[in-house]
């Protein structure tokens, strides 16, 4: 039977006050292979982690990195905070085949009308999925935003997209082919302050070096919401910046001329191969655990925490993803 070291398993395997550690523990987290785990594999994944937390042996691990491997898998198709088994395309593992998927057609299928509707409508749908998916178990999204933030991201990046189509169709082609990295960017920039409303209205929890609750602040969720919206917007550039450039490359060599039926699959590859890298290294940009001096918190804010600690001079709170 093996009886393996107590390790906090309910934080990442890497410490995440620096880039590199963030980047390792998001290319674990968001490994498309784990959608490739089975439902047996699941729950015996599940049993394992359940039985560590409770102090129970775990003889299905023989290592700690062992544990880790079923830690991550876990997190990978589980909800961490009710528990729940996550939408399969919703899961963080599902993140680069479905942009992949999406971002390629996106890019392809960007000149008509028909097509920009369907696939900035099928790219804010994903988007929904995985807001809902990976909700909060104790401030649950409701309906009503859902489906508002729905609306007013496909509204905001179907203008954008038809808009600057049109504004662009007499420029470089390079030009009109970005034209679906700044849809996608506007929509962000609805979609993540939408879904985190209740944040903004409320504040976010504030704590200490401990742990220990201090305060609740409106600036720090709008700093976190802020450095989300630029991470996703970070996630999305290479692809949708390099792959324009690619294709405009090979399109002046003749390459689709010759090959024309090569013209979706050559963009679906290269953006997919990109986002493997992308996806981690644009969720690492900002500590999930993130900090702000407490001079910068609103007056009243401050007020409360001085009187409670008044040497304390950075708080900590949830970024979110």
């Amino acid at each position: 039977m093996s009886i393996l070291p107590k390790v906090d398993i309910d934080s990442p395997k890497y410490d995440q006050s620096t880039y590199l550690n963030r980047a390792k523990h998001f290319f674990l987290l968001t490994n498309p292979l784990n959608l490739l785990a089975s439902n047996a594999e699941l729950e015996k994944a599940r049993t394992i982690i359940n039985n560590y937390r409770a102090g129970k042996e775990v003889p299905e691990c023989k290592t700690i990195d062992e544990l880790w491997s079923a830690k991550y898998l876990y997190d990978s198709a589980f909800h961490p905070e009710t528990g729940e088994k996550s939408l399969i395309i919703g899961r963080m593992s599902a993140q680069v085949p479905m942009n992949t998927l999406i971002t390629g057609c996106m890019m392809t299928f960007y000149k008509t009308t028909p097509a920009v509707v369907f696939w900035q409508w099928v790219n804010q749908t994903f988007n929904a999925i995985v807001n809902y998916t990976n909700r909060s178990g104790s401030s649950p999204i409701s309906k009503d935003q859902l489906l508002t933030s729905y609306a007013l991201a496909t509204s905001g990046a179907l203008a954008t997209a038809l808009t600057f189509n049109r504004l662009v169709k007499n420029l470089n082609p390079l030009i009109g082919r970005l034209v679906p990295l700044v849809a996608v960017a506007s929509a962000n920039c609805i979609n993540i302050p939408m879904m985190r409303m209740q944040e903004i209205k409320n504040g976010v929890t504030l704590l200490d070096v401990d742990n220990n609750e201090v305060g609740t602040s409106k600036t720090a969720a709008k700093t976190g919401i802020s450095a989300v919206v630029a991470s996703r917007c970070a996630m999305a550039c290479p692809g949708m910046v390099l792959t324009p450039i690619l294709v405009e490359v090979l399109s002046k060599r003749g390459f689709f001329k010759r090959y024309p039926w090569a013209n979706a699959p050559v963009q679906t590859l290269f953006c997919g191969f990109v986002l493997i890298f992308a996806t981690p290294l644009g969720c690492a940009f900002f500590s999930q655990r993130a900090s702000i001096e407490v001079n910068k918190l609103e007056p009243e804010v401050q007020k409360e925490i001085k009187a409670k600690n008044p040497n304390l001079d950075i708080v900590w709170y949830n970024k979110g993803l």
